[in-house]
């Protein structure tokens, strides 16, 4: 039996990962927070050191955006200090390290979609823990693959689409940013390429490292998105509030947000053959399993 750990295991994309069907051979051990702290660097040692696995998934991460500039010191124990022991215990057992890291790495200064190699210049703390992270990875344990996403959604835990979904139910109208861009994205898209990636690097075919963007096909502002979920709603027969655009400066945050959060995906389609469909489709199913 060939084991993976999951950190992070009971957020969006760890439950993702839980629920996905993997081959029978695999066991996953993805305990809870109470669990495994990831704010504790020896417990973390101590796991994956004792566990006889053959791959780490890190999905965990301090993702309270906007919590994180005053909780400076949180933020940066889970986001890089945390991926900074794990990828050294992993180098140590000689296995590799999955590390799912964040648009925010990005100012969103850039026209078009960000790749793999472009400059980065966080606006904030979660994204400077977060690039702190990533530097950590590739530095600790050679044999990684870091996988940037944004704008995650699903029918766990706490995100906008749900966060829409309740203002929805509780008044006739919404205020909604319509001056940011970004790919929405699934999180059981996410889990899905995390499943296909960390099975390759097992298997040791032809394994890719490096750094990979994933994020669901299209572009949309988080009006649009707003604008799109509520059509689907109702489409099935729900009530929906009107929607009214804003711009950033009509909602301000205790942390800046990208303007530009687009990822190009193209390198992950040529290395690992991974293509994700649209937001849309993405949206329709997560929806779906909610209701």
């Amino acid at each position: 039996m060939r084991r993976i750990l999951i950190t992070g295991g009971t957020g969006q994309v760890g439950t993702e990962l839980r629920n996905r069907p993997w081959p029978s051979d695999i066991e996953l051990v993805a305990p809870t927070r109470q669990e495994l702290d990831l704010s504790d660097c020896d417990a973390i040692e101590e796991l994956i050191t004792a566990g006889d696995f053959c791959a780490v998934i890190n999905s965990g991460a301090y993702t309270a955006v906007d919590r994180a500039e005053s909780d400076v010191a949180t933020a940066w124990k889970v986001n890089a200090l945390a991926p900074a022991v794990i990828a050294a215990a992993t180098k140590r057992q000689g296995i590799p390290l999955i590390h799912v890291s964040t648009d925010y790495v990005f100012d969103g200064s850039k026209d078009g979609p960000y790749l793999e190699d472009d400059h980065v210049a966080p606006l904030g703390v979660y994204g400077g823990s977060k690039e702190a992270g990533e530097q950590a990875v590739r530095t600790g344990n050679p044999r990684h693959v870091i996988l940037r996403t944004a704008w995650v959604f699903s029918a766990h835990g706490a995100n906008f689409v749900k966060t829409m979904l309740r203002l929805g139910a509780e008044r006739s109208e919404i205020r909604v940013v319509d001056d940011q861009r970004g790919s929405p994205t699934a999180a059981s898209d996410i889990a899905l390429a995390l499943n296909h990636i960390s099975l390759r690097l097992v298997e040791d075919r032809e394994p890719h490292y490096g750094t990979y963007n994933f994020v669901n096909s299209g572009e949309a502002t988080w009006y649009g998105l707003a604008c799109e979920l509520f059509a689907q709603r109702e489409q099935a027969g729900y009530a929906v509030p009107i929607l009214k655009p804003i711009g950033t400066s009509d909602y301000p945050t205790p942390a800046r947000r990208p303007a530009n959060s687009s990822l190009s995906t193209e390198k992950l389609l040529r290395d690992f053959g991974i293509e994700a469909t649209t937001w849309q489709d993405a949206l329709r199913r997560t929806l779906a399993s909610m209701y």
